[in-house]
């Protein structure tokens, strides 16, 4: 059958490329290298749906577009394959969780097969491939042996550590890291220590360190949980409760790159959006830390100092004479037992054991709300009192320290000072609770209303300060807390260290055993430690990780494993290298391919991956950088974050009618009930309009109906209420064209509608509604792109998802555009085969007209291609069809420069075409890019508007060569001044060449 069919040569294209592995790049080439890569996928079970493939499209169009230019390019695929959905599964079947993920990739494989990417498959790669995971393993043990050494500003090998502590002990190492979990030793105690001594003395030096932190645990989940799995106290996937809880977790001091990881943003091709999100997330803040003395009250009411003092870090130090109180993150240690010490002091009076049962309650409740709930509920104000006070170093006033969840351990020291005149959570705190509000500058206005913040004035009620402005008050006070030793300028970062372990089974298991209660790294030669066969996927009878039920799972056979596993993130952080050198068993990438490839040209994926999996890239990217690893010092030197395409949802309209049913013994009245009613889209419409006709007509159906139902099933007859409501119901998208419902398919598509009724359009067609929302198999607005490539083909499913709109904006989709984008391509076909028939391009010379619009084509596709514009050229590449068509144009010279410009949007037809055009089969990828010339674009003739003051009022046609005095005289031996001005001479003649003439009379 003659004409363009898709489905007859799409599946030709594809297995070629499969066979001779078309796409496969070399690690070693004189070419320039060009690294295109798209974020690789999580193999759900529901496959791909026509949303997903968006960016891939995209960087496939570049990464063609560069193989054309004369590039060799990297664009490889692979799976992010470890993850809680296949282990859910898992836990619910009892099947392994490796069987159904192999299930879902090789949907995957197939979908993105289907869609022609011209991945280098030979690459591919599987973070739960033993193989794979053995590296991401060994790239922990390096952090686990490595520390940060201030001095250097760099990651450095723990023995350069071990070097110092032998030579003078603790003393003057500047590493990055708490303090506080460190000891001080001499060189002489180091020597004395024992393995197990010296082994507990590194360990807060560590990148990778084992400490009690405060995480996410869910217990219907068995693991624990990052902040953006929980939503309102409940995990995301299954809605289980989720409590703050402190547990022993591993960490990867992420906080040591914290200034690196800003630095870096500046040289970095991101969207400003992505950039300022992780400035944000790192949160650097400068300021000051002061310290502030405990006391505690007496029973006769004397305030007792105590040996502690709370550190406060604050930006605005200026403001320490407007503190009227201190608050406490709930989740500290320090909260509950300074509130505990205050009841003690007091003798447990009622009232202090009254306000130290409200403190454990509150504690307990707070600490179950996750961060980030307690850093976005800004309206509601609560919190207790611990019963304890804070002195004022600088007023000596007694202050009550106070708990609320608005301040997180986290940040600064997990204390805040209350300034309830310039901040406004503060001022909301001290309102409710009826704390003091203290006005600190000259500048500061209603405050009877709300906070000011401003820095703007000079200082009252200030001390020492009053009088001063913003940066004079801000120098001396930090001259004085140095001289009073209560406080020193410091830097602080909103940034944590980053939780590394799930309590779960399908993850990468963590290579650490333990002897005598330390942690050991597992040898680098017994890596990789592979996953053990369980009985069961979910956690032990007494609460322990899935892994304890690993029988005799030992190193050695003796010392046992660590029992969680690495986080989601894990093997995601690095994969990007294990491209370029995919199947080194020596190396996780050889120095070779990484000096060739070095970073990622082209980065694709979502936003939602800002402050998660691109900031650990770029953290373990700088990790390796320190270690001499890799060459580079970005991961990821552009990106790009696509845009999402909504859902265009379809509703049916469930009509609710009364129905009365007569019951009588042994009658099954399931059998005998009516079946739903259906009403169409724009008759409910007109119905809601109170349109006479549409009432009459729904009116009318449901009697006859009824009547005709009531003959055959006397048990059942319409109520005299008749229609109660009319409900939009969630439709199919798939069986639903041009909004118009396919009734039969509809009726097959669920049992309990095998038997409706619909009320009709006066064509007789059912109309749906439309909506466009996210798209989800809820809302079955899921378009499945294997129909979509069925029925229009792969290159158009290809074209018209670039064809939406600029790729970074959220866009609807709408199925009944695709024919338009089909439609070209046949266009586009018969350009080379008229009139559908047999092949007949020419090699007659074209014509100035044909190249002109060959070469505009050229232009515009380069342009739009360079800037990532791919929208504007499917829009242009339809603008050439066009005109060749209306040239008839089947000219070689045209036709063969054409499909090269075509083929990384339609790659399968650009394949056929060119081998018809007599090129090798499969040749394309590494045509030359056609050459634009500007010589064809030169006009021969050019129309002249001609203006009077500014007003058109005449076309003229010169040649293009025509100069200004030429067409000024040539304006001036016309009558337009007779006809337009009224006779009255020019004053002055303006030409602007190849644009416009203007004549001011």
């Amino acid at each position: 059958m003659p004409g363009y069919h898709p489905q007859d040569i799409e599946k030709k294209w594809q297995d070629f490329w499969k066979d001779h592995q078309t796409f496969q790049a070399d690690n070693a080439s004189d070419k320039p290298k060009y690294y295109a890569l798209d974020m690789f996928p999580y193999p759900s079970g529901a496959g791909l749906h026509v949303g997903h493939p968006l960016g891939y499209i995209a960087s496939d169009i570049v990464a063609r577009y560069k193989r054309l230019r004369g590039f060799n390019v990297l664009h490889p695929m692979g799976f992010d394959s470890f993850g809680l959905p296949a282990e859910q599964y898992a836990i619910q079947t009892g099947q392994h969780p490796a069987i159904t993920t192999e299930q879902n990739i090789s949907t995957y494989i197939r979908q993105l097969s289907a869609l022609g990417f011209s991945y280098d498959w030979s690459r591919e790669i599987r973070t739960s491939d033993p193989a794979y995971y053995k590296w991401t393993q060994w790239i922990f043990l390096k952090l686990f042996n490595s520390w940060y050494n201030l001095d250097t500003d760099r990651a450095e090998p723990l023995k350069t550590l071990l070097d110092k502590f032998a030579s003078n002990g603790s003393a003057g190492i500047r590493a990055a890291g708490d303090e506080q979990e460190r000891h001080d030793f001499t060189a002489g105690q180091w020597q004395s220590f024992s393995e197990k001594q010296r082994l507990q003395a590194v360990h807060p030096y560590r990148l990778a360190y084992q400490q009690d932190t405060y995480v996410n645990w869910c217990p219907g989940l068995g693991t624990v949980l990052s902040n953006d799995e929980v939503k309102d106290g409940l995990s995301e996937r299954g809605g289980f409760p989720v409590e703050r809880r402190l547990m022993p977790q591993w960490n990867l001091r992420i906080t040591a790159y914290a200034d690196r990881l800003l630095r870096g943003l500046d040289s970095l091709d991101w969207p400003d959006a992505v950039k300022e999100m992780q400035r944000n997330w790192i949160g650097k803040s400068i300021g000051a830390s002061v310290r502030f003395p405990v006391y505690l009250r007496t029973a006769d009411g004397e305030m007792k100092p105590q040996a502690e003092e709370i550190e406060v870090f604050t930006t605005r130090v200026d403001t320490i004479f407007g503190v009227t109180f201190l608050v406490l993150a709930p989740e500290l240690d320090l909260t509950l037992a300074m509130g505990e010490r205050a009841a003690a002091q007091a003798d447990y009076s009622p009232e202090a054991s009254q306000t130290y049962s409200e403190l454990q309650a509150y504690v307990k409740t707070a600490t179950n709300r996750s961060e980030r709930e307690r850093q976005t509920d800004v309206k509601s104000v609560s919190g207790v009192a611990t019963g304890c006070y804070v002195q004022n170093p600088f007023t000596q006033e007694f202050l009550p320290v106070w708990t609320a969840d608005y301040v997180l351990a986290g940040y600064g020291t997990g204390a805040v000072m209350g300034v309830p005149s310039g901040d406004q959570r503060d001022w909301l705190f001290a309102t409710h609770f009826g704390l003091p509000i203290r006005q600190i500058l000259d500048g500061q206005q209603h405050l009877d209303q709300q906070a000011d913040p401003t820095k703007e004035g000079r200082y009252i009620n200030s001390g020492f300060i009053t009088g001063l402005t913003y940066d004079e008050a801000t120098e001396q006070l930090r001259l004085r807390l140095r001289a009073n030793r209560v406080g020193e300028p410091k830097i602080t970062y909103r940034i944590r260290d980053a939780i590394f372990g799930r309590q779960r089974y399908w993850g990468e298991p963590i290579p650490i055993y333990y002897k005598d209660g330390v942690a050991y790294g597992v040898a680098e030669a017994d890596l990789p430690l592979v996953l053990p066969e369980i009985d069961e996927y979910k956690p032990t009878e007494t609460g322990e990780p899935p892994l304890a039920r690993a029988q005799d799972w030992l190193y050695k056979g003796k010392y046992p494993y660590e029992l969680s596993t690495m986080p989601g993130w894990a093997g995601s952080s690095w994969y990007y290298l294990r491209y370029m050198d995919p199947h080194n068993a020596e190396r996780f990438v050889s120095e070779e391919a990484e000096a060739y490839w070095q970073n990622v040209d082209l980065y694709l994926g979502g936003a939602e991956h800002a402050t998660g999996h691109l900031l650990y890239s770029r953290f373990w990217h700088l990790f390796l950088k320190d270690l001499g690893l890799v060459t580079a010092n970005e991961p990821f030197q552009k990106l790009i974050n696509q845009g999402m395409i909504l859902g265009r949802s379809n509703f049916v309209y469930r009509m609710s009618i009364t129905w009365i049913v007569k019951a009588q013994e042994g009658h099954d009245l399931a059998k005998n009930f009516p079946p739903v009613i259906f009403v169409s889209k724009n008759t409910f419409d007109a119905y809601e309009a109170a349109d006479e006709a549409a009432i009459s007509k729904i009116r009318d159906f449901i009697d006859n109906y009824a009547s005709d139902f009531n003959r055959r099933n006397p048990l059942v007859e319409i109520g005299p209420s008749g229609v109660q409501a009319v409900t939009p119901l969630h439709v199919d998208v798939n069986i639903v064209e041009n909004d118009v419902l396919d009734i039969e398919a509809f009726k097959n598509w669920r049992e309990e509608y095998a038997n409706a009724e619909f009320i009709l359009e006066d064509n007789g067609t059912y109309t749906v509604g439309v909506e466009v929302e996210k798209m989800s198999k809820s809302k079955y607005n899921v378009v499945n792109p294997d129909t979509l490539i069925e029925r229009y083909g792969a290159d158009a499913l290809r074209m018209y998802e670039m064809f939406l709109g600029p790729l970074e904006q959220f866009k609807p989709w709408n199925t009944n555009g695709m024919s338009g984008v089909a439609g070209f391509l046949k266009k586009l076909w018969r350009l080379y085969h008229p009139q559908d028939g047999a092949f007949a391009v020419t090699d007659e010379p074209a014509a100035p007209a044909e190249l002109k619009a060959l070469h505009k084509a050229i232009r515009k596709v380069e342009e739009d291609i360079e800037r990532f514009s791919f929208n504007t050229t499917v829009s242009a590449l339809m603008i050439t069809v066009n005109e060749l068509t209306a040239l008839d144009c089947h000219k070689r010279a045209i036709l063969e420069p054409l499909v090269v410009l075509i083929s990384p949007y339609a790659p399968h037809l650009a394949e056929e075409l060119w081998q018809q055009l007599g090129h090798a089969a499969g040749s394309i990828s590494h045509a030359p890019y056609p050459e634009f010339r500007e010589e064809f674009l030169v006009e021969d003739v050019v129309n002249y508007p001609v203006a009077i003051n500014g007003k058109v009022r005449e076309q003229l046609q010169f040649p293009a060569a025509t100069t200004p005095q030429e067409i000024e005289a040539a304006v001036r031996a016309t009558d337009i001044l007779e006809r337009f001005a009224e006779g009255k001479p020019a004053k002055k003649i303006i030409v602007v060449p190849g644009r416009m003439v203007n004549i001011v009379v």
